[in-house]
């Protein structure tokens, strides 16, 4: 026994050493990218913005990155490459394509963005931690099913509930719809989109009031057109059902399983991209029920010309809508072609509708800009008039 303990404490006296000589393998200034699965030490993210992938493909003929390049084989088996440049701060789809097939990578996480599930590179934004988990009460994040009888399915939502939902169990909550994208899910906000942390953090610090946020799926995941339809004809066609699923479904499966303020003072949506599309769809042709609106990116837009006509003449009253819509807002990105963004905000103001038009300085169409979005919105929602 006494030679059995011996060798076990030999051995752990050893296993510093032996991962100290391991890490010195690594190249210097790098760290493993926070999406990695436990364990996995790429890829790496550098100090100087450059990506550091690895992966062990010891048959394939060719392994490549998805949007980066082509690997090198080393002579272990393993493929490696490293960006070219700089990676742009915030996070970043990416696949394995090996032989020709695109996969996730096997060390990475998963998120389902581009239609499939996907890895993701986080590029750290330094001196930022808005949307880092910190050491605050934080919300929970559940599940919930329903059946539709639009789609004749059942689906899910994704909630978030503040920290402090199940310690007042009388208290009813505002809430917020929010939309991811084409071609992601109602995991992407939670995932990729951090909207947990960046809420928890802040309710915590008394910028935003505590509420309840509701992710379900817009039916836009993967793009694709019917035979004799035109692209154009099935872009009009994703997510179509949506309003009617959101207001007629989903909506009152959420003030029966929740505690939630029904009126439409406590009720806001937004959406990112084709999910402020959605925003727009469904918000502007229910004012009956929605007081706050925010499009993030929107592929949503608002012929100015025929202003009061569209969305069944929201717009024709400038007065009441304003009355109506406590917040609207418009956000973009300032590298994603923000004019078209701008001149709708400006158009609108001149016309008389109020709105609020935020640029993200130095992001492109991508979630840092979400994020972004989200932060600046969600302070305003909720708030007396």
């Amino acid at each position: 026994m006494k030679n059995v303990l011996k060798l076990i404490f030999s051995s752990l006296l050893v296993l510093p050493f032996t991962m100290n000589a391991q890490q010195q393998d690594f190249p210097a200034g790098t760290t493993p990218n926070e999406h990695n699965i436990n364990g996995a030490d790429y890829p790496r993210i550098g100090e100087d913005r450059r990506v550091h992938f690895r992966i062990h493909a010891p048959n394939a003929q060719k392994v490549e990155i998805s949007f980066r390049g082509e690997m090198t084989k080393e002579a272990d088996g393993y493929w490696s490459l490293v960006s070219k440049e700089p990676e742009v701060i915030g996070f970043h789809y990416y696949q394995v394509i090996i032989d020709g097939v695109s996969a996730a990578d096997p060390n990475g996480k998963p998120f389902f963005g581009m239609g499939k599930w996907v890895s993701g590179i986080e590029i750290p934004e330094k001196d930022v931690d808005y949307y880092s988990i910190k050491n605050v009460p934080h919300g929970l994040i559940s599940q919930s099913w329903y059946y539709s009888d639009i789609r004749k399915e059942w689906r899910r939502c994704i909630v978030y509930t503040p920290a402090e939902y199940d310690k007042n169990p009388t208290k009813k909550y505002p809430v917020l719809y929010l939309q991811h994208g084409m071609g992601e899910n109602e995991t992407s906000w939670a995932n990729q989109g951090k909207m947990n942390f960046i809420m928890d953090n802040l309710i915590a610090e008394g910028k935003a009031k505590p509420m309840i946020v509701v992710m379900d799926n817009g039916n836009i995941e993967v793009f694709k057109t019917n035979p004799g339809e035109t692209p154009d004809g099935a872009r009009k066609r994703f997510g179509a059902e949506f309003p009617a699923i959101l207001v007629n479904e989903i909506i009152p499966h959420i003030d029966s399983n929740f505690r939630t303020l029904t009126d439409r003072d406590n009720r806001a949506m937004a959406g990112l991209s084709w999910g402020g599309l959605l925003t727009f769809n469904t918000t502007l042709n229910n004012l009956d029920k929605f007081a706050y609106i925010g499009g993030f990116s929107g592929a949503g837009s608002i012929d100015l010309k025929q202003l009061d006509t569209v969305y069944g003449g929201a717009f024709k009253n400038r007065k009441a809508f304003n009355d109506k819509v406590h917040v609207f807002f418009l956000g973009v990105g300032s590298e994603e072609h923000p004019e078209r963004t701008k001149n709708l905000s400006d158009g609108l103001q001149a016309a008389g509708i109020n709105t609020i038009y935020y640029e993200s300085p130095g992001t492109a169409h991508e979630f840092l800009t979400w994020r972004r979005c989200l932060k600046e919105f969600a302070p305003l929602l909720f708030k007396t008039k």
